[in-house]
């Protein structure tokens, strides 16, 4: 069976060689395989998505001499020499104290490996588009060009997911947005969502959704400022570690920063109080707007903003109280994820790596009994979760929660994050039975993640066909003509006093072009009236797949449509009614 990884290295390899045959004069950065493919970096390459053809060609030209990867260990003051006149490679070199090369025909790369035998091993590759990245990933260095490819073991699969990506466009939230007027974004501040009335009901139904949850698990919700002083921010460590990603300003000639995260704001909240044993575990949640300063390039739509709002909540236990927190926030997320159609997850333990030890903090004690919670947790509730080590923030070990969309999408939304800085940092206590002060466990997580990220991932899942009760327009009414607009109020106002979100359509257009609108705009269900509906006061039904029902009752059609959004159903056909 053919390893992938190493196929998309050596693919990337190939991609290397073909840009420097075409264009002599570029630099070469790094090209490392990923999920589903491979990129290279280049600088001094102009060149635009058009050429990527020439490009693939010449891929093809050197697959097809069936070339060999040669591996070639250097000393280095001999790899110094070969790449002289690559500055990228010779920045990589510092790092090495024995450069391995790979020589293909009369290219030769610095390049870790490994790769396939012969370039002949790529079967099934394609380009896929470009992009800027700054080299190493920071912003001070200079933008280099990125291709970015696809490549698998056989043209088959490629097809399959070079079709998931097609579908994936139709999907895209960015558009359908738009389409729907749910949001947009402006000039004026890139990276700040404006909502619009329709996207907005979606948010707050998100919001409604989990307050009742919350609710019903013992949580307690709080809010705190946005804006708070340098002097919090020096104490959490933000300021150290995260000061380029936060908005800064002066209030009262005090450095103060617009919050990036919510937990020092939540410790604050803790500390106003002395707190018994017999309170914990305390629950706190917060819907907690936050401000992170992105670089213009990483900005997608809803994914990556500048502003956004994060369900929060910092649970304070005690060591013997952790592993049934855990297991409580894990059956929460799964509880709540389900309503949405997410029931397929991959968990991952994100934990310290086995050197350097001494950046984390905590105690070996600590992290131990704090890993070892996690999965008693996982174990208990029949899950299994794989092991990332050398992944853990410094402050504590992380249970990660990654959901698949229909078209197989990973996303991380949930997350379980333990914490042994803060509480040292805020120096917070709790008297425990002996009356003595004692340290809480602090656990950070969240269900949603970015609210913002979770309506676009919401809407590309089911491509804005949203269920019934988070869309902002439960039914148009559809009228055939004048004559039918008493009728189509008087439904109107039927539902409206259930609370249905309606509206009507009596423009003078065909009826084909007002159910055509109201497909784009995603409405789940459209009601025509017509003179035959006013005589015999019913209704003709249509739903989101296109499918009509005649004759059905205004009561009826009434009583089921409410009955599904307190379902919360995800789903409602016209066979229903």
């Amino acid at each position: 069976m053919v390893n992938l990884e190493v196929l998309r290295h050596s693919a990337s390899h190939v991609l290397a060689i073909a840009v420097k045959n075409l264009y002599p004069d570029v630099k070469l950065g790094i090209g490392p395989a990923i999920e589903d493919g491979f990129y290279y970096d280049f600088d001094n390459l102009k060149i635009s998505e058009g050429d990527l053809d020439k490009i693939e060609k010449k891929m093809k030209e050197i697959i097809k001499k069936n070339l060999k990867f040669e591996r070639i260990e250097k000393t280095i003051a001999e790899a110094k020499k070969s790449l002289k006149d690559e500055p990228y490679k010779l920045d990589l070199l510092k790092e090495l104290k024995k450069p391995i090369f790979y020589k293909t025909g009369d290219f030769i790369d610095l390049c870790s490996g490994p790769h396939v035998k012969t370039t002949g091993e790529i079967k099934a590759f394609k380009l896929l588009k470009l992009a800027g990245a700054y080299w190493r990933g920071d912003s001070k260095n200079k933008m280099l060009t990125r291709i970015y490819g696809a490549a698998f073991e056989t043209k088959k699969e490629l097809d399959d997911y070079l079709k998931s990506l097609e579908e994936a466009k139709l999907r895209d939230h960015r558009k359908i947005g738009k389409e729907m007027d749910l949001f947009s974004f402006s000039e004026y501040g890139p990276g700040f969502p404006f909502w619009h009335h329709k996207g907005l009901f979606i948010f707050n139904q998100l919001i409604e959704f989990w307050r009742e949850k919350h609710y019903e698990c013992g949580y307690q919700e709080i809010k705190t400022p946005i804006i708070l002083n340098r002097e919090l921010w020096d104490k959490s460590g933000h300021w150290k570690l995260y000061k380029e990603n936060m908005y800064v300003t002066k209030i009262d000639d005090k450095e103060c920063a617009i919050k990036p995260m919510n937990c020092p704001g939540g410790m604050l909240v803790y500390k106003q109080k002395i707190h018994s044993y017999k309170e914990l575990p305390l629950r706190v949640g917060e819907l907690g707007l936050v401000h992170r300063h992105e670089i213009s390039g990483v900005l997608s739509g809803l994914f990556r903003v500048r502003m956004f709002t994060q369900d929060d909540a910092h649970i304070f236990c005690t060591p013997e109280q952790l592993g049934d927190e855990i297991i409580g926030v894990v059956k929460l997320t799964q509880e709540m994820l389900s309503v949405f159609g997410f029931k397929d997850y991959k968990f991952t333990l994100s934990v310290r790596g086995k050197k350097k030890k001494d950046k984390y903090l905590g105690s070996d004690n600590e992290w131990d009994w704090a890993q070892d919670s996690i999965l008693k947790a996982l174990k208990k509730l029949n899950l299994k979760s794989e092991t990332l080590e050398g992944e853990a923030k410094f402050y504590g070990p992380s249970l990660d929660v990654q959901i698949k969309d229909c078209l197989g999408r990973k996303w991380q939304c949930a997350t379980v994050q333990l914490d042994f800085n803060l509480p040292k940092r805020f120096n917070i206590h709790y008297e425990g039975k002996d009356g003595k002060k004692h340290i809480p466990y602090i656990l950070h997580r969240v269900v949603y993640g970015s609210l913002e990220r979770f309506i676009g991932i919401l809407l590309e899942h089911y491509a804005g066909k949203l269920p019934l009760w988070l869309s902002p327009v439960h039914a148009r009414i559809i009228t055939v003509s004048d004559s039918n607009l008493k009728f189509a109020n008087e439904v109107m106002g039927k539902m409206r006093e259930k609370e249905l979100r309606v509206e009507i359509d009596d423009r003078r257009e065909s009826i084909p072009r007002k159910v055509r609108d109201a497909q784009i705009e995603k409405i789940p269900l459209m009601v025509t009236v017509g003179d035959k509906e006013q005589k015999e006061g019913k209704l003709a039904v249509r739903d989101y797949y296109g499918k009509v029902k005649f004759g059905v009752g205004v009561d009826a059609f009434i009583k089921k449509v409410a009955e599904d959004i307190k379902k919360k159903k995800n789903s409602l056909s016209c066979d229903e009614f």
